[in-house]
C-alpha cells in the first residue's frame, strides 16, 4: 500500500480545484505535485495563467495560490505499481469535502481520466459537484502535444 505524502495546496481564496489521481514515484520522493521533470503540468499552468514557468517548489506554490487555484489528488492511498495509473487498486479517497469547507472553491477539474474515474466513483456523490476532466499532463499522454494541452486547459479554466 502506498500513501499520499503531499498536503493539499490551497488557501481560503482558492476558487478552482485541480485534482490529480495519485502522486508519481518522483512526486512522492520530492514531496510535491508533478515533481517529475517530464510532466507538463507546470508548463501548462504557467501558460494558462500567463506566468513564467516556476522552477522551485516555493515559486510553484506562489503561482498556484496567487491565482486562486487549489491542488490535491483524488486518492489518499492505494496499491500501485511504480507510477502506473492503470495499476491502481484498493483506493482510499482523500477528504475533498473537508477541503471544500475551508475554501471558496466553485469548480473542480480532474487532470486525466484516472483522476476523473476515481472522482466519479469515490467523491462526487458525497459532495455533489461535477468535475470537468482535462487531458492528462503526464508524459504517458504522448498523443497530446504541449500546445494542445495548453489550448484545452486554457479554454476550460479561463473560458478563452
Amino acid at each position: 500500500m502506498q500513501y499520499h505524502n503531499i498536503p493539499p495546496l490551497y488557501n481560503e481564496g482558492s476558487k478552482i480545484l485541480i485534482l490529480g489521481s495519485f502522486p508519481s514515484v518522483k512526486s512522492r520522493e520530492g514531496q510535491f505535485f508533478y515533481h517529475h521533470p517530464q510532466n507538463r503540468y507546470w508548463k501548462v499552468m504557467a501558460a494558462v495563467l500567463g506566468c513564467p514557468v516556476p522552477e522551485t517548489i516555493e515559486e510553484k506554490k506562489k503561482m498556484i495560490l496567487d491565482n486562486h487555484v487549489a491542488m490535491w489528488d483524488v486518492i489518499a492511498s492505494c496499491e500501485i505499481t511504480g507510477s502506473s495509473d492503470s495499476s491502481i487498486k484498493n483506493v482510499v479517497p482523500n477528504d475533498i469535502g473537508g477541503l471544500l469547507k475551508e475554501t471558496s472553491i466553485e469548480r473542480i477539474y480532474t487532470n486525466g481520466n484516472t483522476a476523473h474515474k476515481n472522482y466519479q466513483k469515490y467523491i462526487k456523490t458525497n459532495i455533489g459537484i461535477e468535475d470537468t476532466v482535462l487531458p492528462s499532463t503526464s508524459p504517458a499522454n504522448a498523443a497530446w502535444s504541449l500546445e494542445r494541452l495548453i489550448e484545452v486547459w486554457k479554454k476550460e479554466l479561463m473560458g478563452d
